[in-house]
């Protein structure tokens, strides 16, 4: 199969919430892999929707090992996949929705050179705010591997920011406790250190990596860090609050 039809299946097997076979016979490699999000990146541009940041995938060093990669991955983020804290997304149970916690950087200055510095990278970064990841695969049954989940747009569906925002001088990135419930119920916990042993590691990586791809992070773009705890199934009429120590706390729940 081409890469114009494996993005158009993609595509297609999100707008009608019908999950497809996994496509990794079709993808020699990342690269060919990137190539697909990179062809439905467009179309969504070209219809017009509106690039607001990426987030940052596979940033646990036990879940590259199950994908056999020794690498984070990325995607884009659109502004219609932008919801507001506190919000009820709609149930789709072709969807495969699951939640994360993350924490959000939100960049007060470009980050244009594939060298850039930490130093840079912390300058940029204007603040940081706790945030809900909503993953969802189109890949039936989630039996992806590093490239189904690369040419996927690493699985994205939606994201929430939290309603407070911090200055990277306010609070502790590595020790950070994270707690998200589903309810009065705890089901994902962790710290900052569990995003490749720093959520600034892991922006570092992205910064350097979309310069060299050729779409750099702009002032005002959005950047989840990556996963702080493991992943939770969501269900119909499941809430998840995350509490992430120091940030705040975000939530979303799903309709029935």
């Amino acid at each position: 199969m081409t890469p114009q039809t494996l993005a158009d299946m993609l595509r297609t097997a999100e707008a009608t919430a019908s999950p497809i076979a996994p496509i990794r016979d079709h993808l020699p490699d990342a690269a060919a892999a990137y190539a697909v999000q990179e062809l439905n990146t467009q179309a969504r541009l070209k219809a017009g929707g509106r690039l607001v940041g990426r987030k940052i995938g596979l940033t646990n060093p036990a879940v590259q090992v199950q994908l056999g990669v020794d690498q984070p991955d990325y995607g884009m983020l659109f502004a219609d996949m932008d919801l507001p804290h506190g919000d009820e997304l709609a149930w789709s149970e072709g969807a495969q929705y699951k939640a994360e916690a993350e924490l959000a950087f939100v960049l007060g200055r470009d980050l244009l050179h594939a060298d850039c510095s930490m130093a840079e990278v912390m300058r940029a970064v204007e603040y940081v705010v706790p945030a809900l990841e909503i993953v969802g695969s189109r890949i039936a049954n989630w039996d992806i591997r590093f490239v189904d989940t690369v040419a996927d747009n690493a699985s994205s569906a939606f994201f929430t920011l939290g309603p407070s925002a911090r200055k990277l001088t306010e609070a502790d990135l590595l020790d950070c406790r994270m707690e998200m419930k589903s309810g009065d119920q705890i089901v994902s916990q962790g710290s900052g250190r569990a995003c490749l042993g720093s959520p600034l590691n892991a922006m570092l990586w992205l910064a350097r990596t979309m310069a060299s791809a050729g779409r750099p992070l702009s002032e005002g773009d959005i950047v989840l860090s990556g996963a702080l705890g493991p992943m939770v199934a969501a269900t119909p009429g499941a809430s998840f609050t995350a509490n992430i120590e120091g940030f705040g706390e975000t939530s979303i729940r799903f309709g029935e």
